[in-house]
Protein backbone atom coordinates (compact mmCIF):
# COMPACT_ATOMS: atom_id res chain seq x y z
CA UNK A 1 0.00 0.00 0.00
CA UNK A 2 1.26 3.27 -0.96
CA UNK A 3 1.63 6.07 1.80
CA UNK A 4 2.52 10.08 1.42
CA UNK A 5 3.79 11.56 5.34
CA UNK A 6 2.25 15.36 5.04
CA UNK A 7 3.39 16.93 8.22
CA UNK A 8 2.75 14.72 11.13
CA UNK A 9 0.10 12.57 9.38
CA UNK A 10 0.49 9.87 7.44
CA UNK A 11 -1.98 9.19 4.58
CA UNK A 12 -2.32 5.64 3.29
CA UNK A 13 -4.02 5.28 -0.02
CA UNK A 14 -6.83 2.86 -0.79
CA UNK A 15 -7.47 2.40 2.84
CA UNK A 16 -9.97 4.92 3.57
CA UNK A 17 -11.32 8.49 2.17
CA UNK A 18 -9.70 11.92 2.97
CA UNK A 19 -11.06 14.86 3.13
CA UNK A 20 -9.79 18.26 1.90
CA UNK A 21 -11.81 21.25 3.32
CA UNK A 22 -12.24 24.11 1.44
CA UNK A 23 -11.13 27.97 3.16
CA UNK A 24 -11.90 30.40 0.13
CA UNK A 25 -10.11 33.75 1.18
CA UNK A 26 -12.06 35.20 -1.61
CA UNK A 27 -14.84 37.76 -2.66
CA UNK A 28 -16.16 36.01 -5.58
CA UNK A 29 -16.15 32.36 -5.25
CA UNK A 30 -19.30 30.50 -6.47
CA UNK A 31 -20.02 29.14 -3.21
CA UNK A 32 -18.72 31.27 -0.38
CA UNK A 33 -17.24 34.00 -1.90
CA UNK A 34 -17.14 36.79 0.92
CA UNK A 35 -17.55 34.59 3.95
CA UNK A 36 -14.42 33.96 4.77
CA UNK A 37 -12.29 37.29 3.96
CA UNK A 38 -11.69 38.21 7.74
CA UNK A 39 -9.17 36.36 9.47
CA UNK A 40 -11.35 35.69 12.50
CA UNK A 41 -13.95 34.34 10.56
CA UNK A 42 -11.84 31.95 8.41
CA UNK A 43 -9.85 31.04 11.22
CA UNK A 44 -13.13 30.04 13.22
CA UNK A 45 -13.87 28.08 9.76
CA UNK A 46 -10.65 26.47 10.05
CA UNK A 47 -11.19 25.18 13.11
CA UNK A 48 -14.43 24.23 12.65
CA UNK A 49 -13.89 21.85 10.12
CA UNK A 50 -10.71 20.89 11.88
CA UNK A 51 -13.24 19.42 14.86
CA UNK A 52 -15.54 18.01 12.30
CA UNK A 53 -12.74 15.78 10.70
CA UNK A 54 -10.89 16.91 8.09
CA UNK A 55 -7.74 15.78 6.93
CA UNK A 56 -6.11 18.66 4.72
CA UNK A 57 -7.47 22.82 4.96
CA UNK A 58 -7.06 24.15 1.19
CA UNK A 59 -6.78 27.45 1.21
CA UNK A 60 -7.47 30.14 -1.71
CA UNK A 61 -6.99 33.29 -2.31
CA UNK A 62 -8.00 33.39 -6.24
CA UNK A 63 -11.34 32.37 -7.41
CA UNK A 64 -11.02 29.52 -10.25
CA UNK A 65 -14.90 29.88 -10.93
CA UNK A 66 -15.48 29.80 -14.49
CA UNK A 67 -15.17 33.25 -15.58
CA UNK A 68 -13.47 34.16 -12.54
CA UNK A 69 -11.05 37.04 -13.37
CA UNK A 70 -7.26 36.68 -12.44
CA UNK A 71 -5.88 39.27 -9.36
CA UNK A 72 -1.87 40.00 -8.87
CA UNK A 73 0.36 38.57 -6.66
CA UNK A 74 0.46 40.55 -4.36
CA UNK A 75 -3.33 40.51 -3.46
CA UNK A 76 -3.33 37.19 -3.39
CA UNK A 77 -0.41 37.05 -0.81
CA UNK A 78 -2.21 39.72 1.14
CA UNK A 79 -5.74 36.98 1.24
CA UNK A 80 -3.67 33.69 2.18
CA UNK A 81 -0.67 34.26 4.08
CA UNK A 82 -2.07 36.23 7.10
CA UNK A 83 -4.43 32.71 7.60
CA UNK A 84 -2.13 30.39 7.32
CA UNK A 85 0.15 31.97 9.81
CA UNK A 86 -2.10 31.99 12.13
CA UNK A 87 -4.04 28.63 11.66
CA UNK A 88 -0.19 27.27 11.13
CA UNK A 89 0.00 29.17 15.09
CA UNK A 90 -2.99 27.01 16.36
CA UNK A 91 -2.85 23.83 14.76
CA UNK A 92 -1.08 20.82 13.31
CA UNK A 93 -3.77 20.03 10.35
CA UNK A 94 -2.06 19.65 6.69
CA UNK A 95 -2.48 22.77 5.10
CA UNK A 96 -2.54 22.98 1.20
CA UNK A 97 -2.41 26.69 -1.14
CA UNK A 98 -5.01 26.28 -3.89
CA UNK A 99 -2.92 28.11 -6.11
CA UNK A 100 -1.77 28.24 -9.55
CA UNK A 101 1.40 31.18 -8.65
CA UNK A 102 5.02 29.34 -7.69
CA UNK A 103 5.52 33.22 -5.88
CA UNK A 104 2.54 32.74 -3.56
CA UNK A 105 3.54 28.78 -3.38
CA UNK A 106 6.61 30.25 -1.95
CA UNK A 107 5.84 32.44 0.79
CA UNK A 108 2.53 29.57 1.78
CA UNK A 109 5.55 27.21 2.43
CA UNK A 110 7.36 29.58 4.59
CA UNK A 111 4.24 30.67 6.90
CA UNK A 112 3.37 27.15 7.28
CA UNK A 113 1.57 25.22 4.25
CA UNK A 114 2.36 21.89 3.45
CA UNK A 115 1.75 21.21 -0.12
CA UNK A 116 0.47 22.98 -3.17
CA UNK A 117 -3.22 22.42 -5.26
CA UNK A 118 -2.73 24.18 -8.85
CA UNK A 119 -5.85 23.88 -10.78
CA UNK A 120 -3.76 23.95 -14.02
CA UNK A 121 -1.56 21.39 -13.46
CA UNK A 122 1.97 23.36 -13.34
CA UNK A 123 1.05 24.91 -16.68
CA UNK A 124 0.27 28.42 -15.83
CA UNK A 125 3.63 29.03 -14.19
CA UNK A 126 6.65 27.65 -16.12
CA UNK A 127 8.28 27.69 -12.32
CA UNK A 128 5.82 26.08 -10.90
CA UNK A 129 7.14 22.68 -10.48
CA UNK A 130 10.92 23.40 -10.06
CA UNK A 131 9.51 25.92 -6.86
CA UNK A 132 7.64 22.53 -5.89
CA UNK A 133 11.15 20.31 -6.22
CA UNK A 134 13.24 22.57 -4.47
CA UNK A 135 10.82 23.04 -1.65
CA UNK A 136 9.79 19.26 -1.53
CA UNK A 137 6.41 19.29 -0.67
CA UNK A 138 3.72 17.44 -2.46
CA UNK A 139 1.35 18.84 -4.86
CA UNK A 140 -1.99 18.30 -6.98
CA UNK A 141 -1.69 18.24 -10.47
CA UNK A 142 -5.48 19.03 -11.79
CA UNK A 143 -6.94 19.06 -15.36
CA UNK A 144 -8.05 22.43 -17.01
CA UNK A 145 -8.31 23.58 -20.50
CA UNK A 146 -7.40 27.71 -20.87
CA UNK A 147 -8.09 30.25 -18.02
CA UNK A 148 -10.97 30.53 -15.42
CA UNK A 149 -12.25 33.36 -18.39
CA UNK A 150 -12.41 30.89 -21.38
CA UNK A 151 -12.29 27.39 -19.80
CA UNK A 152 -16.15 26.68 -20.75
CA UNK A 153 -15.99 27.77 -24.16
CA UNK A 154 -12.79 24.88 -24.81
CA UNK A 155 -15.03 21.81 -24.46
CA UNK A 156 -14.02 19.85 -27.38
CA UNK A 157 -12.41 16.25 -26.55
CA UNK A 158 -11.47 13.48 -28.87
CA UNK A 159 -12.44 11.04 -26.20
CA UNK A 160 -12.77 12.88 -23.12
CA UNK A 161 -11.44 10.68 -20.40
CA UNK A 162 -7.97 9.34 -22.45
CA UNK A 163 -6.97 12.85 -23.73
CA UNK A 164 -7.50 14.52 -19.86
CA UNK A 165 -5.69 10.80 -18.97
CA UNK A 166 -2.86 11.86 -21.63
CA UNK A 167 -2.51 15.22 -20.91
CA UNK A 168 -2.16 14.49 -16.66
CA UNK A 169 0.60 11.77 -17.89
CA UNK A 170 2.49 14.26 -19.60
CA UNK A 171 2.09 16.92 -16.20
CA UNK A 172 3.51 13.96 -14.30
CA UNK A 173 6.16 13.44 -16.47
CA UNK A 174 7.35 16.97 -16.81
CA UNK A 175 7.44 17.23 -12.75
CA UNK A 176 9.50 14.29 -12.29
CA UNK A 177 11.92 15.48 -15.08
CA UNK A 178 11.81 19.08 -12.26
CA UNK A 179 12.61 16.94 -9.90
CA UNK A 180 9.22 16.02 -8.12
CA UNK A 181 9.13 12.93 -6.69
CA UNK A 182 6.42 10.24 -8.04
CA UNK A 183 5.01 9.47 -4.87
CA UNK A 184 4.64 13.51 -4.46
CA UNK A 185 2.21 13.78 -6.89
CA UNK A 186 -1.71 13.53 -6.58
CA UNK A 187 -3.84 13.75 -9.71
CA UNK A 188 -7.46 15.42 -10.01
CA UNK A 189 -9.30 14.80 -13.64
CA UNK A 190 -10.82 18.95 -12.93
CA UNK A 191 -14.78 18.42 -12.67
CA UNK A 192 -16.39 21.49 -13.60
CA UNK A 193 -13.23 22.80 -15.46
CA UNK A 194 -13.55 22.78 -19.39
CA UNK A 195 -16.11 20.40 -18.86
CA UNK A 196 -20.27 20.17 -19.77
CA UNK A 197 -22.20 19.13 -17.16
CA UNK A 198 -22.44 15.97 -19.35
CA UNK A 199 -18.81 15.55 -19.69
CA UNK A 200 -18.91 15.72 -15.96
CA UNK A 201 -21.08 12.90 -15.40
CA UNK A 202 -18.84 11.10 -17.82
CA UNK A 203 -15.55 11.45 -16.06
CA UNK A 204 -17.67 10.14 -12.83
CA UNK A 205 -18.56 6.80 -14.37
CA UNK A 206 -15.18 6.20 -15.98
CA UNK A 207 -13.26 7.36 -12.35
CA UNK A 208 -11.55 3.77 -12.31
CA UNK A 209 -9.70 4.55 -15.61
CA UNK A 210 -7.26 7.07 -14.03
CA UNK A 211 -5.76 4.47 -11.91
CA UNK A 212 -3.72 3.52 -14.84
CA UNK A 213 -1.46 6.91 -13.86
CA UNK A 214 -0.68 4.90 -10.41
CA UNK A 215 -1.06 8.08 -8.65
CA UNK A 216 -3.83 8.52 -5.41
CA UNK A 217 -6.73 10.53 -7.17
CA UNK A 218 -8.48 14.03 -5.57
CA UNK A 219 -11.70 14.85 -6.66
CA UNK A 220 -13.93 18.04 -6.52
CA UNK A 221 -17.68 18.09 -7.07
CA UNK A 222 -18.89 19.88 -3.84
CA UNK A 223 -22.08 22.19 -4.73
CA UNK A 224 -20.93 22.29 -8.34
CA UNK A 225 -22.82 23.65 -11.21
CA UNK A 226 -23.90 20.24 -12.41
CA UNK A 227 -25.29 19.33 -9.47
CA UNK A 228 -27.30 22.07 -9.20
CA UNK A 229 -28.46 21.45 -12.86
CA UNK A 230 -29.84 18.18 -12.11
CA UNK A 231 -31.20 19.29 -9.06
CA UNK A 232 -33.22 22.65 -10.36
CA UNK A 233 -31.21 24.58 -7.52
CA UNK A 234 -29.27 27.23 -8.19
CA UNK A 235 -28.51 27.87 -4.23
CA UNK A 236 -24.90 26.06 -3.90
CA UNK A 237 -25.31 25.49 0.06
CA UNK A 238 -28.69 23.48 -1.05
CA UNK A 239 -26.54 20.76 -2.89
CA UNK A 240 -25.23 18.71 0.10
CA UNK A 241 -27.15 15.38 -1.03
CA UNK A 242 -25.92 15.86 -4.65
CA UNK A 243 -22.62 16.33 -3.37
CA UNK A 244 -22.79 13.20 -1.38
CA UNK A 245 -24.27 11.22 -4.19
CA UNK A 246 -21.09 12.03 -6.39
CA UNK A 247 -18.61 11.93 -3.47
CA UNK A 248 -20.38 8.27 -2.80
CA UNK A 249 -19.83 7.42 -6.05
CA UNK A 250 -16.25 8.59 -6.31
CA UNK A 251 -15.62 6.20 -3.22
CA UNK A 252 -16.30 3.17 -5.61
CA UNK A 253 -14.25 4.21 -7.90
CA UNK A 254 -11.18 4.63 -5.43
CA UNK A 255 -11.16 7.98 -5.28
CA UNK A 256 -8.57 9.37 -2.34
CA UNK A 257 -9.43 12.35 -1.30
CA UNK A 258 -12.62 14.54 -1.28
CA UNK A 259 -12.28 18.09 -1.96
CA UNK A 260 -15.40 19.31 -0.31
CA UNK A 261 -17.45 22.05 1.82
CA UNK A 262 -19.44 20.17 4.31
CA UNK A 263 -17.10 18.36 6.11
CA UNK A 264 -19.56 16.92 8.47
CA UNK A 265 -21.77 15.71 6.44
CA UNK A 266 -19.15 14.09 4.20
CA UNK A 267 -17.20 12.31 6.88
CA UNK A 268 -19.95 10.59 8.09
CA UNK A 269 -20.84 9.38 4.26
CA UNK A 270 -16.50 8.46 3.69
CA UNK A 271 -17.04 6.11 7.04
CA UNK A 272 -19.98 4.06 5.86
CA UNK A 273 -18.78 4.55 2.14
CA UNK A 274 -15.45 2.83 3.05
CA UNK A 275 -16.99 0.43 5.62
CA UNK A 276 -18.84 -0.85 2.60
CA UNK A 277 -16.38 -0.45 -0.70
CA UNK A 278 -13.21 -0.15 0.67
CA UNK A 279 -13.54 -3.41 3.31
CA UNK A 280 -14.37 -5.84 0.88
Amino acid sequence: MQYLTIRNRIFEWGKSTYLMGILNITPDSFSDGGEFLKIETALHHAKRMIDEGVDIIDIGGQSTRPGALAITTQEELLRVIPIIRELRKESSIPISIDTTNSKVVLEAVKAGADLVNDISGGSFDNKMFCTVSNLKIPMVIMHTRGIPTTMQTNLDYSNLVQDIIEWLNERIAKAIKAGIQKNYLIIDPGIGFAKSSEQNIELLQQLSSFHALEAPILLGVSRKKFIGEILEEDNPKKRIFGTAAACCSAIVNGVDILRIHDVAQMKNLAKIADIIWRQQ
